[in-house]
């Protein structure tokens, strides 16, 4: 009788030491923090049939908005307002609008990271000698 009744002192003592082993509280994993969206701000200036890009690192996917602010000294000026890919070398153009004036609008989705470029240039609208500023604001992850 001895031996069962050690066998089962055994066995209470063994569940016991495994029960206080466990928590009985559930734990999440820490989740990932979202990646925030960026403002970027560029500021240059455009000449007679001249251009002017500026790169940028998105480092999630996401929606992307680019707004031409301002161009000129009263926003009236037509220009070409692009955003594109970042060939290493090169601008690649995805979305663009040729009649762009102060306050014209792109909108973009970016599918994972890489490096995009924002681009003002001449339309034939800028006369010689002329230096038109610009500023352009980019939201993205």
């Amino acid at each position: 009788m001895l031996p069962v009744f050690n066998k089962r002192l055994f066995a209470i003592v063994l569940l016991a030491c495994l029960a206080a082993a466990c928590d009985d509280d559930v734990s999440t994993p820490n989740p990932i923090a979202p990646i925030l969206p960026r403002t970027e701000t560029f500021t240059g200036v455009v000449t007679q049939n001249g251009a002017a890009t500026h790169n940028f690192d998105v480092g999630s996917s996401g929606s992307v908005t680019a707004l031409l602010k301002t161009i000129g000294s009263d926003n009236t000026v037509v220009v070409s307002f692009a955003l594109g890919t970042w060939t290493g070398s090169a601008c690649s153009i995805v979305l663009a609008n040729d009649g762009a004036t102060g306050g014209a609008i792109l909108n973009g989705t970016m599918t994972g990271i890489g490096t995009l470029c924002a681009r003002v240039s001449d339309v034939g609208n800028l006369v010689s000698g002329a230096e038109v500023p610009y500023t352009i604001e980019v939201v993205h992850p």
